[in-house]
């Protein structure tokens, strides 16, 4: 033993230490209480691309769909907002505008933190079920209860996205399959809309029994990265975004998770989520190109994503301890 204890007290200290962390996870935070108050108001982001630009990119990856190289691919832009607040004010207002499924602060001290409510599972173990859900297809949520409903329909009838979304169901259910055993993959929900702050999915759901021997990181490796946020196949649709995006992706659409020490792991796509460096926030929102894509309209799409962001920072900056 490293300290020269014995067995039984290093064993007692161990759970003395485990049953302190316990404790310290039962009982609330003592966060302060913050306010939001008026004050000057937070310049418009800024994005990497202008919306002809982005377009013609849209134009571009539609002549690739033409040639054959590939049947769909995620293209986004990087939005670039000044911030100086504290990552965790800027977490709690976003966990008020659009609270997601997967919340999360990363706060890497001085060198840079990452904040964020991703809708979407990357890939999820639990025992031997292995799970992804995609979603693909958006539409911006309605003012009214009538209007959301119109959406909601509109968005399930319109061929273009149920043809993208049917083609990354299949997707899935093929990574799935790489590391599931045979005949076990199954659909169990199939095309049903989910809602958020500011836009809804079409969202999907695949599970397969994983494979005797198959780890976490098995998982990983066969499921990353997501089609959802690449495109298939997955290999040309990278290279594809390599050339029309002019800026490296950093985390963005990567995945953030846990690997448990009983096997399991759970993890999210990388979205709706902001780097804070020096001053700055960085995010991104992307939409998927098919053959018959608008450009006008997906570049709609990936400022609409963006909207909670934007939202969130700006009241993030007006954010003061009470």
């Amino acid at each position: 033993f490293l300290d020269g204890g014995s067995p039984e007290k290093v064993y007692a200290r161990a759970v003395e230490s485990l049953d302190s962390i316990m404790q310290q996870l039962s009982e609330p935070t003592d966060l302060p209480l913050v306010r939001v108050v008026d004050g000057e108001k937070q310049p418009p982001p800024r994005s990497n691309f202008r919306r002809e630009d982005f377009q013609r990119a849209v134009e571009r990856a539609k002549e690739y769909i033409r040639a054959g190289d590939i049947f769909q691919v995620v293209l986004s832009q990087r939005f670039e907002s000044a911030f100086n607040g504290e990552p965790l004010d800027f977490y709690r207002c976003l966990r008020f505008i659009n609270p997601s499924p997967y919340m999360f602060c990363l706060n890497f001290g001085d060198d840079f933190a990452l904040v964020g409510s991703s809708p979407e599972m990357h890939v999820r173990l639990v025992g031997n079920t292995v799970e992804i859900r995609p979603i693909a297809g958006t539409r911006p949520r309605g003012v009214t209860a009538e209007q959301d409903e119109a959406n909601a329909a509109e968005l399930l009838a319109d061929p273009k996205e149920r043809a993208e979304h049917i083609m990354l169901v299949d997707l899935a259910r093929n990574d799935v399959g790489r590391v599931a055993e045979f005949g076990t993959v199954r659909v169990t929900e199939m095309m049903e809309i989910e809602r958020y702050s500011h836009v809804m999915h079409i969202v999907s759901n695949v599970v397969g029994r994983s494979r005797a021997g198959c780890t976490a990181f098995d998982v990983v490796r066969a499921t990353f990265p997501a089609g959802t946020v690449s495109g298939a196949p997955k290999i040309r649709a990278m290279q594809i975004i390599s050339e029309l995006e002019n800026t490296r992706r950093g985390c963005y659409a990567g995945a953030i998770g846990y690997f448990g020490f009983d096997g399991n792991f759970d993890s999210c796509i990388a979205l709706r989520c902001a780097v804070l460096k020096n001053g700055k926030a960085y995010f991104q929102a992307g939409a998927g190109i098919v053959a018959d894509s608008d450009p006008q309209r997906e570049y709609e799409e990936t400022v609409n994503k963006a909207r909670a962001m934007m939202k969130a920072l700006a009241m993030a900056s007006q954010v003061r301890t009470a």
